[in-house]
This record gives C-alpha cells, sequence and structure tokens, in this order.
C-alpha cells in the first residue's frame, strides 16, 4: 500500500513536469524582479514560501515599486485569487472527509497548474485511488520549483543586468494558455475566455492594475450568466 502510494506521488510528479518547465523562468524572473524593485533578499524568499501565489505575487511587487496604497495592493491581490475559491468548490468532494491537518497545507499548494493536472486525472481516470497523493505529487513539485527558481532569479538577478527585460515573462502566457486552453469545452468557458483576453487589451493602460480587476470581475460575470447549471438554478419551477 505505501509503495503505491509513492507510485502514484510520483506520477503526479510527472505529469506536472510540463507545467513545471513552462514556470521555471516565470519563477526566475519573478526573483530577479523583486530585486530589481528594492525587495530583500529575505523578503522576496518570504514571498515564495509563506505567499506562494504566482502571478499575485508579481502584481505586489510591481504594486509595492510604485508605492501603491496598501488596501488597492490587497483588493487587487485579493480579487485575482478568487479563482481559487472556485478551484476549492470543485475540489471539495475529494478532501470533504479529509482531516484538518491534512486539508491545510492541501489548500495552500493549491495552484492553477495543480488543479489543472488533478482534474484532468480525474476526466480521465474517474474515481481512480490515491488521489491525496496524486495532489500531493504534483503540488509539491511544483512548490519546490517555485522556491527554487525564485533563489535562482534572486542569485542571477543580482549578477545579470536587467535580466528583466529579457522577455521572459513569456513563460507566464504560454503556462496559462496550457491551462485554460483544454479546458474550455462549453459555451460558457469560451465566453468566460474571449471576454477576459478582449477586455484586458482594452483596459491594459489603466492605473493600479485595475484594468485587470475589471476584467477578471466582468468576464466571471459573463461565465456565470451563460453556465447552465447557474440558469438552470435560477430558472422558475411551475407546479
Amino acid at each position: 500500500m505505501q509503495n503505491d502510494r509513492i507510485s502514484i506521488l510520483f506520477q503526479g510528479m510527472r505529469d506536472t513536469l510540463p507545467l513545471i518547465l513552462a514556470a521555471i523562468p516565470f519563477g526566475i524572473l519573478f526573483g530577479a524582479a523583486a530585486i530589481s524593485q528594492g525587495l530583500s533578499a529575505w523578503t522576496t524568499m518570504a514571498m515564495s514560501l509563506f505567499v506562494y501565489a504566482g502571478a499575485s505575487q508579481f502584481i505586489a511587487v510591481t504594486l509595492l515599486a510604485s508605492s501603491t496604497a496598501l488596501p488597492v495592493i490587497l483588493m487587487t491581490v485579493f480579487i485575482v485569487n478568487l479563482r481559487h475559491m472556485l478551484y476549492s468548490a470543485a475540489l471539495m468532494p475529494h478532501v470533504s472527509k479529509l482531516k484538518q491537518w491534512i486539508r491545510v497545507p492541501l489548500a495552500f499548494w493549491l495552484t492553477d497548474e495543480t488543479f489543472a493536472v488533478v482534474s484532468h486525472r480525474d476526466i480521465v481516470k474517474p474515481g481512480a485511488p490515491g488521489w491525496t497523493s496524486y495532489y500531493l505529487g504534483s503540488a509539491l513539485a511544483m512548490y519546490g520549483n517555485w522556491v527554487l527558481c525564485t533563489w535562482i532569479g534572486m542569485t542571477i538577478g543580482q549578477q545579470i543586468p536587467d535580466m528583466t527585460n529579457w522577455g521572459l515573462d513569456i513563460a507566464l502566457i504560454v503556462a496559462f494558455v496550457a491551462i485554460v486552453v483544454p479546458a474550455l469545452q462549453q459555451r460558457a468557458d469560451w465566453a468566460c475566455a474571449v471576454t477576459a483576453a478582449v477586455t484586458a487589451v482594452l483596459c491594459y493602460d489603466w492605473p493600479n492594475q485595475t484594468g485587470l480587476l475589471f476584467s477578471a470581475l466582468l468576464a466571471i460575470a459573463v461565465g456565470l450568466m451563460l453556465d447552465p447549471k447557474t440558469a438552470t438554478k435560477q430558472a422558475p419551477h411551475h407546479e
């Protein structure tokens, strides 16, 4: 039984490898960008170790560097991370019977990549055993990679000038495309994605990342309106 759990854990790591490769330059870029924006090495590593929020860390660093008010930073990061509430709701059937001590780290390690990998396994292998081990394999691999790449970015960024101008942030786009596109199955999914993409471009120049907030909220609203499950719940019942 123990060997089966270890095998499934490593399977989760292997299945996450393509997304880890896409995240490597993104993590390196964060470490370099944080240092270039004036954050200390300890603060930068603490963000990756204890915040572990990927895109939200970039946003927070950018806003801190521009002396944005703290409430704006907190609100921006909060809204960007709202998607994790949807992820959590989708995974609730798997974790509802787990003990609290394991559910807390599972929640902390939840990322777009791990959610995508675990959700894909649920689709192709519904009811497959070892869900928690598989999740941990994916989550630990992503977490270790992010922390390591942050440290590499800090180290390299201090010795190689203008590293943040190399265009490594394209890795973020590649990673999210790889995650999002396979998940676009229904009309509501496509409408949400298209709305977010178009609105983000139109609102790109809005101050303090407010365009991003508006795009996210509008896309969620469109997706909810077109979601057949939501429509069914809202439809009146006639006796």
